[in-house]
């Protein structure tokens, strides 16, 4: 398998007037939980859409598996873009049986599927007698009929409570121990922090940012700094390579360090200057904080 299950470059979609995605590129690592993350309306649908032959591109391109045939590649993804049609009387065992039979694989491979999914103990009981994260479950369970290289899911725990978004955090995190490469869309941070190995984020169509979570997503320090002249050292600050950024907020300057830059380094660049700083202090930006800036 290539070492990069999917790639996408500059790819742009649009209804009408509304641009839902705009030259769009980045590269899915094989073997990684791949996050399209952003607000609701931000194309990550569209772009799931798209990728699976669904919809088709207004300019652009993308490739599965270094590519391969867009039918063959099909055959290797389980995808799950919207909750499948179960029949309610009937059970998770049987309603298996109707999926594969429609998709044309995994008539054998049920057994295995519903253990995967925690669901063996249950797989007789009626589709209507299942929670929420027992349903959701018994989706992805019908992506995994015929055993996908690759799983496509959008909005996996929308609409869960907090147990049953815990019980499919846990289940991805249990396939891609197996070797499954899975790609999630989800409007949810703290989820995609949880579960995903890198992100791509989405806004308005365009994308962002994207990378390895650590990256990516990676707290921005902040530090507070004050000195009795502050025209001075803010023209100092200025010329530091190990500053990002300078401003004024009330009486302070509030820096962004270069990365690894520490507060001490930034004390003792000033008095190596002959400024002696008067406040000194470090804030972190949550993660939160970081995807609303990106974000709003």
């Amino acid at each position: 398998m290539s070492s990069t299950i999917l790639s996408l470059k500059n790819l742009s979609r649009s209804y009408g007037k509304l641009k839902a995605l705009n030259n769009v590129s980045f590269d899915v690592p094989a073997g990684s939980v791949f996050g399209i993350l952003g607000p609701n309306g931000s194309g990550k649908t569209t772009l799931l859409g798209t990728v699976l032959g669904i919809l088709r591109p207004d300019s652009g391109s993308f490739d599965w598996m270094g590519g391969i045939q867009q039918q063959d590649a099909r055959r290797r993804i389980g995808a799950l873009l919207e909750t499948p049609n179960f029949y309610h009387y009937l059970s998770a065992y049987n309603n298996l049986e109707i999926t594969a039979s429609i998709r044309g694989r995994g008539a054998d491979d049920r057994q295995r599927v519903l253990k995967l999914t925690g669901l063996a103990q249950r797989q007789h009981s009626k589709f209507s007698t299942y929670s929420l994260g027992m349903k959701q479950r018994l989706a992805i369970a019908a992506t995994l009929l015929g055993q996908p290289e690759i799983l496509v899911l959008d909005e996996p725990t929308n609409g869960l409570d907090p147990a049953g978004i815990a019980e499919i955090r846990e289940l991805i995190l249990q396939l891609h121990q197996q070797g499954l490469t899975i790609i999630i869309a989800s409007h949810l941070l703290a989820e995609v922090e949880r579960v995903c190995t890198h992100v791509a984020i989405l806004k308005y169509g365009n994308l962002l940012v994207h990378g390895p979570v650590a990256d990516t997503l990676r707290n921005e320090d902040e530090i507070e700094l004050a000195a009795e002249d502050m025209e001075h050292l803010t023209a100092f600050l200025g010329t530091q390579q190990a500053i990002v950024s300078v401003q004024t907020v009330g009486s302070m300057l509030q820096v962004i360090p270069a990365h690894h830059v520490t507060p001490a380094h930034i004390n003792e660049l000033c008095a190596n200057a002959g400024i002696t700083l008067s406040h000194l202090a470090l804030k972190r930006k949550s993660l939160e904080t970081r995807f609303m800036e990106l974000t709003t």
